[in-house]
């Protein structure tokens, strides 16, 4: 079949909270014709949001409302909305935590990810949601990742954050720093290994090379410093490269790793132990393009990297580029899903 011929994959992408910055970020990326060149993105969230959105970012789209993604026309000038939680925009205080955008954000959340469990998209695209109107809404998730792995039933999820060439997996994420040494051990840092991994084939790395941070300072100085490196790191690596996996022989420093991958491209991603360890140096590398994936799930999900930016909300200056990337890393890893099955 000619590359002409393979159907474009569809990209469900979530408003979040629709009193944030992600009707602007979605109405300035859908209005690129660049949106459409590689996937077919149809948006669900909030109809009314978007309209407003679009006037206040000063660009011009038609908003189609549809009931179902066959019912999508994907072509530059129309953004497709699915919109399962219609509310009187009047009712909405923008940039502003409120009950009705964390009920609305789970709402475009679950319908995106029931989407594309039944395979009528090949990806879920989020923007940002709000922990806190989620909590407010009677929605107790700690964020996207936790409803993601609930609804689909995943018990090994984990989170890559990624740029161009700069991808970071963690071991632990949304917890205190002493349950993330509590939550350094073999068995959990083998299994996002192995995601890891499986991820950098499904971007279309065909032999990546991974390395694996240590947790404390110099690896541990030989224990002087710590003994999680050579009681649980070096285990799990040696596991990995035991299964074939192209894995760096040893726990690496944590503070000299992350250079090795963003300077000299020595690996094509790292392991990291808990949540600052990763995402400091992600976004000093690149803080408005970076992508947040989330690994382990039967469906394909990509977000931004940032949150719902409350503070501008409203105001035109949101910056889309983590939105565009989140598309493209989605495009990529739907094809490649899809040409592999």
């Amino acid at each position: 079949m000619t590359e002409s011929l393979t159907p474009l994959p569809r990209l469900a992408v979530t408003m979040g909270d629709p009193a944030g910055c992600g009707p602007e970020i979605i109405a300035k990326a859908l209005t690129e014709a660049a949106a459409y060149a590689a996937a077919r993105p149809l948006v669900v969230g909030s109809a009314p949001a978007l309209r407003r959105a679009l006037e206040v970012v000063g660009r011009t789209a038609e908003v189609r409302v549809i009931a179902q993604p066959a019912e999508a026309q994907f072509t530059h000038g129309t953004i497709n909305v699915l919109d399962p939680e219609p509310f009187d925009l009047a009712a909405l205080q923008c940039g502003k935590v409120q009950a009705l955008g964390g009920r609305a954000a789970y709402q475009y959340l679950i319908r995106a990810i029931d989407l594309a469990l039944a395979g009528e998209v090949g990806a879920v695209v989020t923007a940002p949601l709000s922990k806190e109107a989620l909590n407010l809404a009677g929605y107790h998730f700690d964020g996207h990742t936790e409803i993601l792995a609930t609804r689909t039933g995943s018990k090994k999820a984990t989170m890559m954050l990624a740029s161009k060439d700069f991808r970071v997996t963690h071991v632990s994420t949304h917890c205190s720093l002493r349950q993330a040494v509590e939550r350094c051990t073999t068995p959990r840092i083998l299994d996002v290994i192995r995601i890891t991994h499986a991820a950098l084939r499904q971007m279309g790395l065909d032999d990546p090379l991974i390395g694996v941070a240590g947790l404390n300072p110099h690896c541990g100085e030989n224990g002087l410093f710590g003994s999680e490196e050579t009681e649980q790191i070096q285990p799990a690596i040696d596991l990995a490269r035991g299964e074939g996996l192209r894995i760096y022989p040893a726990p690496l420093p944590p503070d000299t790793v992350f250079v090795r991958m963003a300077q000299k491209r020595e690996f094509d991603a790292v392991v990291a132990q808990y949540h600052d360890q990763g995402h400091i140096a992600a976004k000093l590398v690149d803080f408005w393009g970076g992508v947040n994936i989330t690994l382990g799930l039967p469906i394909v999900r990509t977000s931004v990297d940032h949150g719902t930016a409350f503070d501008i909300a409203g105001t035109g200056q949101a910056n889309p580029a983590s939105l565009l990337n989140a598309l493209e890393y989605g495009r990529r890893m739907a094809q490649k899903e899809s040409s592999s099955r």
